[in-house]
């Protein structure tokens, strides 16, 4: 018992051994815990006087400048005072001046309402005083005026129009004579003549050996893949191809120069070289119709431009297909601009007017109507489609434009030099088919006209009913075909008037 008591007693001495310990070493801890709380206070009141003063300066600063502003508002307002007091001012003045020009207009009110009162007045008097005269009434009198006005008015306008569509024929003839000058005037085309022989320079004489081969077995060759003449002749360092054909013709000369380059002639050298030359020939025709159309400013259809190309290679009566292409296309613009008409549309179908003629030999019909189709076919507009089909009349023009079209192809093709004439053959010509037309009895004249594209015979009409005019236009016709020389075609229209003539004394 005493045991237990003991151990009892030993615990709590530690326990308060412990606690003893604890209190004494709390202490310490305390006083620090405190002089750190000291010291936060402290620095939580330095901080708060700083940034107390610093707001107050922010404050001051603020306060300065909301200061300044009022003042500069208030001189502001000043100024603005003061010049709204000078405009009441002077709107003031303008205001009496106002009133006063108000009450000199009610004057002159007044005294225009007096005149006007005794000028009507008089007006009735007067008006009065001429019924009485004249014995007619103001109605009868009226009435009278407008049919003496009516009279004469119908008399002056009747002369004034006969004059003016006398002066507006006159000018539209000037007008019309000047437009084509002026488009054949800025137009000046080259034109290289066409022949049916190409030459081609060798670099020495020993190659006519090897063009002709043994037993003219390369000379046979060549000719029978090309379907062109070769002619090895005594010309010094030069050999000639000859063939109607342009296109065969170009294919030769291509290869042969291939040919002469390689140095090798041998049969299975020349079908190499003509196959190539037929394949460059095609490109390059299709590089020509992009050239010349690019050259004018026109975006094609690429088939378009390929049988453009093609054309380079056509002749019509000597004269080149494109050149005459491209400058009936320049012409057609040209005649455009003056005519203040759609000069792109015009261009467009002064080109594509004779494509037709890059085909004819595959298809059957004219070339105009071909033409048109290909132009449909790749798109080409209404307008466009009917200035090519109707530029020979193959069907009747409807616009401006097909009448455009056929004029530019006529000054093309039939002005002097285009087709390979001198001025005075050309000039003969002319005179030749009017004397032929003159031989004809009962013709009393005949003229040349569009360049020799169509002559106008005048008949007596005493001498020559409908019937024999008729008759005599087909007997010129076929006159001329038997005994003429010219190019294109000559449309015959022979004129049988009868008129009457009186005269007024």
């Amino acid at each position: 018992m005493m045991g237990l008591l003991g151990y009892i007693g030993l615990g709590l001495c530690i326990i308060a051994g412990v606690a003893a310990g604890y209190l004494i070493g709390s202490v310490p801890r305390r006083r620090k815990e405190e002089e750190y709380l000291q010291q936060a206070h402290e620095e939580v009141e330095r901080l708060k006087a700083a940034t107390l003063l610093e707001g107050q300066r922010e404050i001051q600063k603020l306060r300065d400048e909301l200061e300044d502003r009022s003042k500069r508002r208030e001189e502001e307002f000043s100024r603005m005072e003061e010049r709204i007091l000078q405009r009441e001012d002077r709107l003031g003045k303008k205001s009496n001046y106002l009133e006063q020009i108000e009450d000199s207009l009610r004057k002159d009110e007044d005294e225009v309402e007096l005149l006007k009162k005794e000028g009507g007045e008089l007006l009735d008097e007067a008006r009065a005083q001429l019924e009485r005269v004249s014995g007619w009434s103001r109605d009868e009198a009226r009435e009278h005026l407008l049919q003496v006005v009516e009279s004469e008015s119908q008399h002056f306008f009747s002369r004034k129009i006969e004059e003016s569509e006398r002066r507006a024929r006159e000018e539209a003839q000037q007008r019309a004579a000047k437009i084509l000058a002026t488009a054949v005037q800025r137009y000046a085309a080259e034109y290289v003549e066409e022949h049916t022989t190409s030459s081609v320079p060798i670099p020495s004489e020993e190659f006519k050996g090897r063009i002709i081969g043994r037993e003219g077995r390369n000379i046979k060759t060549f000719e029978a893949l090309t379907g062109v003449d070769l002619l090895v002749d005594d010309t010094p360092e030069m050999v000639v191809l000859s063939c109607f054909h342009p296109l065969r013709r170009e294919v030769a000369r291509m290869a042969l120069i291939r040919l002469i380059e390689d140095g090798r002639i041998h049969p299975a050298q020349i079908e190499e070289k003509v196959q190539r030359a037929k394949a460059r020939l095609a490109e390059k025709i299709k590089e020509e119709g992009k050239k010349a159309a690019f050259d004018l400013g026109i975006d094609l259809h690429p088939e378009l431009a390929a049988l453009l190309g093609r054309l380079k290679y056509r002749t019509s009566y000597g004269q080149n297909q494109l050149a005459h292409s491209l400058e009936v296309s320049s012409i057609a613009k040209m005649l455009a601009d003056e005519l203040g008409l759609d000069a792109k549309k015009a261009k467009r179908a002064g080109l594509l007017h004779d494509i037709g003629k890059a085909v004819d030999h595959e298809v059957d019909g004219p070339h105009a109507l071909i033409g048109a189709d290909l132009a449909r076919r790749y798109g080409e507009g209404p307008d466009v489609v009917h200035a090519i089909a109707s530029h020979h009349e193959d069907i009747e023009p409807n616009g401006v434009l097909d009448v455009l079209i056929q004029a530019a192809d006529t000054l093309s093709a039939a002005r002097p030099g285009a087709r390979q004439e001198t001025f005075e053959r050309y000039i003969q010509r002319l005179r030749d088919l009017e004397e032929l037309c003159r031989s004809f009895p009962a013709v009393q004249e005949a003229y040349a006209l569009q360049a020799g594209r169509e002559v106008r015979v005048m008949v007596q009409p005493e001498r020559a009913d409908d019937d024999v005019a008729a008759k005599l236009a087909y007997d010129i016709a076929r006159a001329i075909e038997g005994e003429l020389s010219y190019p294109g075609e000559i449309r015959v229209n022979v004129i049988r008037q009868t008129q009457f003539t009186e005269s007024a004394k």
